[in-house]
């Protein structure tokens, strides 16, 4: 009898260690779940508090959810954080795009050098952005405002934008192109007809990502608002100070509600389809 055979287990003998790595994995992901999400269940929760206090439950109300939909203030700041993000994105988009194509075009050497000069508003800190903008904005005297958050946020949109269109280029034949026009497409019919469709899912996964991006942004939109204008972020910060009253609690449950919403139809909408 060999070493291997005498150290060999019997047939049937019981290993706990698989299953306690099992369990270890799911307790892990469980109280990962759990220091995600149960801050965002506590916000919910206090969204129907009614009182105003965080330690004392005071009963089940919906005053919170009355009293957003009835103050301007919050109104405002909600409708400029959604143009902002939309005009920002759709803008970025356009521009990203035919910043990829172009990028793409351009032989090993240069192409390197611009995605490099391209990724470095990606790696760099936001308040170091934020602060070289508003000084370019005072520089060139712009006065601070819905134009210069607008600005800004395309700014740091189009990056994005490019890394997420650029894979697609690479994907994307030139002989398909070439073939357009050997039969007889024009260069913009063969682009928009040919290139464009094999791009989209770059594009629109760009431009919800620069939307995203622009909904969360604070620090650059803090530098860059001037006063009179607030958007989401700005709002609740300045309200930190005071203290935030309940019905930002009942915005942000909204806000969490509507992108799980999307994420479930988005993530499962597909899948029916192609059963």
């Amino acid at each position: 009898m060999t070493n291997e055979t005498k150290t060999r287990p019997p047939a049937g003998s019981y290993y706990p260690w698989p299953k306690l790595r099992a369990v270890l994995g799911d307790f892990y992901l469980v109280i990962m779940l759990l220091f995600l999400y149960l801050p965002i269940l506590t916000m919910i929760a206090l969204s129907f508090n009614e009182s105003k206090s965080r330690s004392r439950w005071g009963g089940f109300t919906l005053k919170w959810y009355a009293e957003l939909f009835s103050s301007e203030t919050i109104l405002r700041a909600l409708y400029n954080t959604l143009l902002i993000a939309l005009l920002s994105a759709l803008i970025a988009t356009i521009m990203g795009t035919a910043a990829a194509i172009g990028i793409n075009a351009l032989r090993k050497v240069p192409k390197n050098i611009c995605m490099s000069i391209t990724n470095i508003p990606m790696l760099d800190a936001d308040i170091v952005t934020g602060i070289s903008l508003m000084l370019a904005f005072i520089a060139f005297r712009f006065s601070l405002g819905f134009n210069t958050i607008l600005i800004s946020h395309i700014t740091f949109n189009i990056p994005y934008v490019i890394l997420s269109v650029m894979p697609k280029l690479k994907q994307t034949s030139r002989y398909s192109y070439e073939a357009a026009q050997d039969l007889g497409a024009t260069p913009q019919q063969a682009f928009f007809r040919v290139i464009l469709p094999d791009l989209m899912p770059g594009i629109v996964s760009g431009f919800l990502l620069a939307f995203t991006m622009s909904l969360d942004d604070f620090i650059i939109t803090h530098f860059t608002k001037g006063a009179g204008i607030d958007t989401l972020s700005t709002l609740i910060y300045s309200q930190v100070r005071r203290g935030i009253v309940p019905s930002m609690y009942a915005l942000s449950a909204m806000i969490f509600t509507f992108v799980l919403i999307l994420l479930l139809i988005t993530n499962f909408l597909p899948r029916r389809k192609t059963a």
